[in-house]
């Protein structure tokens, strides 16, 4: 159950972030959007951890799925730039939350 709400929290985080680049265009009224898709990560977030997800795992694996998909998204829907050393540097965070995760197994 805590990797689903974990999914929700991320899903909810890219949303909000997404929603806010269409907000600073000067679409005032995607603020809401914004405010919705953080609170909304942030409490799912919290039940994944009521759940039993160890913190550090959580908050890794959060951060670095929003990074990528909100990257990866932002070049599909904006067409922002997405270079082989931003792709590089992706690559280096999932490596890392891979790390946090095998430290953090027993």
């Amino acid at each position: 159950m805590s990797w689903m709400l974990l999914s929700g929290a991320i899903l909810a985080e890219v949303a909000g972030t997404l929603s806010l680049r269409v907000a600073a265009t000067g679409r005032r009224r995607w603020y809401l959007p914004v405010a919705v898709g953080y609170l909304l990560a942030f409490a799912l977030l919290s039940a994944a951890l009521a759940a039993g997800m160890p913190l550090g795992v959580a908050y890794g694996i959060w951060a670095a799925v929003g990074i990528v998909a909100t990257a990866l998204l932002s070049r599909l829907l904006f067409r922002e730039a997405l270079t082989p050393v931003m792709l590089a540097g992706m690559g280096l965070i999932a490596v890392g939350v891979l790390l946090v995760e095998l430290g953090g197994a027993h």
